[in-house]
């Protein structure tokens, strides 16, 4: 089924004087890993507390699963499963028993629910040990196992690898990267570049309660593909490319040019400059990273 799992219209959300969210107008599709991506005190966490029903917004509006929300998230409460801050479990209860305590609650699933939930996130073989003698990293595995129970369709995740050491964070990143593929929906909130650009297909990248950017990942890096050249005649080439409609800029920069430009243009540049008796001696593309992008768009960039 097609459509908007999560829509936001002007979303804003106030403490007193200060504007955490400010009219946040958001869709994410169904099947689309979203990340939100910004610094810590971007939003990020009152946009999830908001979709959940935790915070109420000052203004705006809310629609999940295509039905606006008035005030009550009940009903599509038991489509998602949510991870905010770090997970908290039952410490001297197992793996296996937490989850089973947890399911009894919502009254729904079965001991085959459990038992491939377990499997999913690699913890079969430490399900009966109690939940305190967990590392960190399996202690977030058993997180999302909780918010993966009753098979939700939207997955609302706040920085679920937060405080995880490397190896921890690969595990989950990759575990998020499985869940993704399919039908299932999942907004990830995180400050780490890094991570939405692994696992993310669409970010909405957020600064000071204001979403700035937002679209397909290899879309907004590959905006600002640039490609580095030496030419026969760089006076000459620099007012050669300046003239093509899809270059954005070209620079002198240490001895070359660099014009930003799509990396797949590459070829068309080099016929264009050869057609003015010019000729490249050195042509390599540079693909800008999510990071770079980041920094270009929230004018952090100085280069």
């Amino acid at each position: 089924m097609a459509g908007n799992v999560v829509e936001t219209i002007g979303l804003t959300k106030d403490y007193g004087d200060v504007r955490a969210v400010s009219d946040l107008s958001l869709q994410v599709p169904r099947g689309t890993v979203l990340g939100l991506l910004g610094p810590n005190g971007a939003g990020k966490t009152t946009i999830i507390g908001t979709l959940l029903g935790l915070i109420r917004p000052s203004s705006g509006t809310i629609r999940l699963f295509g039905k606006e929300i008035n005030g009550s998230t009940n009903e599509a409460v038991r489509r998602i499963g949510a991870i905010m801050e770090t997970p908290a479990f039952y410490p001297y209860l197992s793996g296996r028993d937490n989850l089973r305590y947890f399911q009894g609650i919502s009254g729904t699933g079965g001991v085959a629910e459990i038992e491939s939930l377990l499997d999913l996130v690699g913890l079969t073989d430490r399900a009966d040990a109690r939940f305190n003698t967990y590392s960190l990293g399996m202690k977030h595995r058993l997180g999302i196992a909780f918010a993966l129970l009753g098979d939700p369709e939207l997955l609302l995740l706040d920085e679920p690898t937060n405080g995880l050491d490397p190896s921890g964070m690969a595990e989950v990143r990759q575990l998020l990267r499985n869940l993704g593929d399919g039908e299932r929906t999942i907004v990830l909130a995180s400050h780490l570049l890094n991570e939405v650009e692994q696992v993310c297909d669409h970010v909405a990248i957020l600064n000071k309660g204001s979403m700035i950017a937002d679209g397909a990942v290899r879309e907004l890096i590959g905006r600002r593909d640039r490609i580095h050249l030496s030419t026969t005649d760089d006076v000459a080439a620099h007012r050669v490319l300046t003239e093509f409609d899809w270059v954005d800029s070209v620079l002198a920069i240490d001895g070359g040019l660099v014009v930003e430009a799509p990396s797949d243009r590459a070829a068309e540049i080099s016929e264009g400059l050869a057609r003015a008796d010019i000729y490249p001696t050195e042509l390599r593309a540079v693909s800008t990273s999510l990071e770079q992008f980041f920094l270009q768009v929230t004018g952090e960039d100085e280069s």
